[in-house]
């Protein structure tokens, strides 16, 4: 039986590690842990995000390392977070490690900007056309492993319906109309699915039509991820065959928010693209 990795519980575990470390700065590990009355291991666990770390503690460590009490908001809400038992855990073990950091991003974002080349976006899939586009990954032979990862990418759609939801911004590629994934029946009511979609005060969906010509998006599609403001900065998220990559670099993200940007403003309308989408399904009817 091939043993499987415990997890950190989300982004906020990982992101609180990494400030704890720098805070430690020059300090050796083992005489943050003695002063504390901790093992060494225990600190380490805490900075490389295997564990989550108590209120409590977390305060006696910020104390050791001179933060002031009025600065630990944003530590305590990344340890709540980070304690947190997230909605994913079951199906973790059906899931590559840089899905289930995407999960925690995602869960976590307040605007999300997608530019889509080849499928509609997973938040807006129909089971059915979630499951072709599954069944034809080259990664998988299992049954059990395609309804797992089926039901959770069913499952991420509840992020729409979070209070308050995300805002959703996609610009998706003419192409991703015309292809027919599942055959003709299961684009047709993914089609129809869209159309509904784009009437959500919180979806902004537009279409970049074939005449756009050259754009800023040609090379990848990709993903912008914005949080609230002063949790984190923004992340670029770009799938891949074998996971997805991550971009935070500031440089890296303006390129891909200028990206994001130049193909809004080479699309089409958020009515013409309705209408286009209309056309598409009603097409695929006759």
């Amino acid at each position: 039986m091939v043993g499987v990795v415990a997890r950190p519980t989300s982004t906020a575990r990982r992101e609180l590690g990494s400030e704890l470390r720098r805070l430690r700065g020059e300090r050796r590990a083992v005489d943050v842990a003695t002063a504390l009355g901790w093992s060494e291991s225990k600190l380490s666990r805490i900075e490389t995000a295997h564990t989550g770390i108590s209120e409590t503690d977390l305060d006696r460590l910020l104390t050791l390392y001179g933060v002031p009490v009025e600065d630990r908001g944003r530590f305590r809400g990344l340890a709540r977070r980070g304690r947190a038992r997230v909605w994913w855990t079951p199906y973790r073990s059906s899931v590559p490690d840089p899905y289930d950091e995407y999960l925690a991003l995602e869960a976590e974002a307040v605007r999300i900007s997608e530019w889509e080349t080849q499928i509609v976006p997973g938040l807006l899939q129909t089971d059915e056309y979630a499951r072709a586009i599954i069944e034809a990954g080259v990664d998988i032979d299992d049954a059990a492993v395609t309804q797992h990862r089926l039901a959770l990418r069913m499952a991420r759609q509840s992020t729409l319906t979070r209070v308050p939801p995300p805002h959703l911004r996609i610009v998706i590629d003419e192409g991703v109309l015309l292809r027919q994934i599942g055959g003709p029946d299961v684009q047709r009511r993914q089609l129809g699915r869209l159309f509904e979609a784009s009437s959500r005060p919180e979806v902004e969906l537009t279409i970049l039509p074939f005449e756009a010509g050259a754009h800023a998006g040609l090379s990848e599609s990709f993903m912008v991820l914005e949080f609230a403001p002063g949790t984190r900065n923004p992340v670029v998220h770009i799938e891949g065959l074998t996971g997805g990559l991550f971009r935070v670099k500031p440089e890296e993200i303006d390129v891909y928010q200028d990206a994001f940007d130049d193909l809004r403003e080479r699309s089409l309308s958020a009515e013409a693209s309705r209408t286009v989408i209309a056309e598409s399904r009603d097409r695929l009817a006759r």
